[in-house]
């Protein structure tokens, strides 16, 4: 049986070389749990085949019009009914070209015109074809009809140039889809959050940190913009892209973070601090290396850092907090006194071994109705998990505030 909450997405192609994404397009929206059916031009069966992507999809591949599978003989009707999105990558020049005049000489560029449902396109060309004025023309204007122009980006291209047109990756395809297709449980909420660590510099070249790659923090800050929220993200050393659609601002220190949250938090509707942030420095950090040779033996004087969650919740008036626990042992207790000591709305706890650096998480959260453990699960899906619980504590708070 057909999951009616199951989201689906028809996904396009044209005839461009990078059609051969379409197929770890296609994987990577399936392991969201999201149902896709591909629709080919003639073209696009030129670079890649309609067998490959009935496969890796598990449903027909549909080229023709005229296809007699769709009983009504109206494929370019039936096709989009029932889906949430058509997507379109690779999007050729042609293509974009077909949107702008309304041209429907083919199976998809039909659907497109018969559509009921929002269009996204990623463009893939050529830097010259990208750059021309009518590209350019043609591209402001489907982006004033609406559609969701994904990309693109610059890059090696197969022609052999480096330029703009490159389609970007099918993970970030992926993930703008997913993100589209979410439900908007923090429409209009302004979110802050910390991730990653913080490095407290001993001299020149050497400082105290804690272990965090930061994965668990940009997923929570994905998962936030999936959310519909508006997400500020004070980022510690990472190595991590940046979440698209996040504002980001890169710090180093504690004292660095603890300015940056209080820049952004007076407009802060719920703050997240997922950051590992260090609990001591240095209280005299070098400004130069120390050398082993000069003072073998090295006493440092550590000063406790500010306590960024505790002070933003302890304003006057704070916004919704939520906290993360890494704790080694004795999880649900330690999370607790950390969440009760705060006064914060909700704690996440993860046991230190088993999550950083891991792609994936198990994590318990904890709030005044008690424990709700998570499954282990890869970070992205812990983190939409986590959104999700969030929003509702945070629409119970503001029906009560009322």
């Amino acid at each position: 049986m057909t999951d009616p909450s199951r989201k689906k997405v028809l996904l396009g192609l044209t005839g461009g070389i990078a059609a051969y994404k379409a197929a770890e397009l296609v994987r990577r929206l399936t392991e969201r749990g999201i149902e896709v059916q591909v629709v080919m031009t003639e073209a696009a069966c030129g670079f890649i085949t309609p067998a490959t992507l009935q496969a890796l999809s598990g449903n027909p591949v549909f080229t023709d019009m005229w296809d007699t599978r769709v009983a009504s003989g109206m494929a370019h009707i039936e096709l989009s009914r029932g889906t949430d999105a058509i997507v379109v990558a690779p999007a050729t020049a042609d293509f974009i070209a077909k949107l702008v005049h309304g041209l429907a000489d083919d199976l998809l560029s039909t659907l497109a015109l018969a559509r009921e449902c929002p269009l996204l396109v990623a463009p893939a060309m050529n830097r010259q074809m990208w750059d021309h004025p009518a590209t350019q023309r043609n591209i402001a204007q489907i982006k004033r009809d609406g559609v969701i122009v994904l990309g693109p980006a610059s890059g090696d291209q197969a022609c052999g140039e480096v330029g703009m047109g490159r389609m970007i990756e099918a993970e970030e395809i992926a993930e703008a889809v997913s993100a589209f297709l979410a439900p908007k449980l923090l429409a209009g909420a302004r979110v802050l959050i910390t991730a990653g660590p913080t490095f407290e510099p001993i001299d020149a070249v050497r400082g105290i940190t804690n272990r965090s790659s930061g994965k668990m923090g940009y997923a929570v800050a994905r998962a936030a913009l999936e959310a519909g929220a508006e997400v500020t993200l004070i980022s510690g050393p990472v190595s991590l892209p940046a979440p698209a659609g996040a504002k980001v601002t890169q710090v180093e220190t504690a004292a660095q973070m603890f300015e940056a949250v209080k820049r952004h938090v007076a407009r802060t509707d719920i703050y997240i601090g997922v950051a590992a942030v260090a609990d001591y420095r240095v209280d005299k950090p070098r400004q130069h290396k120390i050398k082993k040779t000069v003072e073998p033996q090295l006493q440092l004087k550590l000063v406790p850092n500010p306590d960024i969650l505790g002070w933003v919740a302890a304003r006057p008036k704070p916004p919704f907090c939520a906290g993360f626990a890494a704790e080694s042992r004795n999880l649900d207790a330690y999370a607790d006194q950390k969440r009760r000591r705060k006064n914060v709305q909700l704690m996440v706890a993860n046991l230190a071994q088993q999550a950083i650096g891991a792609d994936d998480n198990e994590v318990t959260l904890l709030d005044d109705a008690g424990t709700h453990r998570l499954e282990r699960a890869p970070k992205e899906v812990v983190a939409r998990q986590i959104i999700a619980h969030i929003a509702k504590l945070y629409g119970a708070k503001r029906r009560k505030a009322k």
